[in-house]
């Protein structure tokens, strides 16, 4: 049995809360691999896409153009 691996929103600065999911880079149920881009996340400063941490089945929690405090879950993985 696979636990679930959960994409929270990354902190990518020191003083950095909050941050938008601009947009998915993949759609709910598809197959990703570890490493892959799977969102856009938008900060004040910069638009970085962010890696997928395991291979696995994504389910996307997280809307687009909506702002997420720093730990918040975006997406739920269960690796293959």
């Amino acid at each position: 049995m696979s636990v679930t691996v959960l994409v929270k929103l990354p902190k990518l600065g020191l003083t950095m809360q909050e941050g938008e999911l601009v947009d998915w880079l993949v759609s709910d149920g598809d197959t990703v691999e570890a490493g892959q881009p799977i969102y856009l996340l938008g900060t004040d400063k910069v638009e970085q896409e962010i890696e997928c941490p395991v291979a696995g089945t994504i389910q996307l929690v997280g809307e687009t153009e909506t702002k997420y405090q720093v730990g918040d879950v975006l997406a739920k993985i269960t690796p293959a």
